[in-house]
Parts: structure tokens; C-alpha cells; sequence
């Protein structure tokens, strides 16, 4: 069953780079979009295959969690008017 042409907001154009003027439509042979300002058009499934997800140390990482404890402590720092009156 073929589905009207509908407009898919925010999408850009991946040849003339235009955005607002990619249509989506379906019918039986598949699933299309169209570019309305240069004419482009490609089926789903015919797209080039998505790019892997690039390794790094965020998505890699073994998700366990650290239970070490660390105690931080503040020193407050000594003012030099507190040097000179213990010299006294």
C-alpha cells in the first residue's frame, strides 16, 4: 500500500545539501526518499552501510564500578599576618 510523500523536518539533503526538502514515501516495492530541489533519490536498504561506531575510552570501558574509598583533605593555607604574631 503506498503512503502519501511527507517531508521530513531537519533533514538535509545528502547531495545538494539543502535542508527541509527530503520527502519520505513508501509503496510496494520499498521504502524511498526524494530530494524535491535536485532530485535525489535512493530505496531504503540501498544507502551505503552505517559507519562503526569509533572505539574510545567512554564506550570501551568495562562497566564495573571502582568501590576504593579516597578521603580528600583540605588544608587551609596559612596567611602571612599569622606567621609574624606566632614569632612574637
Amino acid at each position: 500500500m503506498a503512503t502519501p510523500r511527507r517531508f521530513i523536518a531537519g533533514a538535509v539533503c545528502p547531495r545538494c545539501a539543502e535542508m527541509d526538502r527530503i520527502v519520505m514515501y513508501s509503496n510496494e516495492k520499498g521504502q524511498f526518499r526524494e530530494c524535491v530541489a535536485c532530485g535525489f533519490a535512493d530505496r531504503e536498504g540501498e544507502r551505503e552501510p552505517a559507519v562503526a561506531e569509533l572505539q574510545t575510552r567512554v564506550n570501551s570501558r568495562i562497566n564495573t564500578d571502582d568501590h576504593t574509598v579516597k578521603q580528600v583533605v583540605f588544608f587551609r593555607a596559612a596567611d602571612a599576618d599569622d606567621d609574624s604574631s606566632e614569632e612574637s
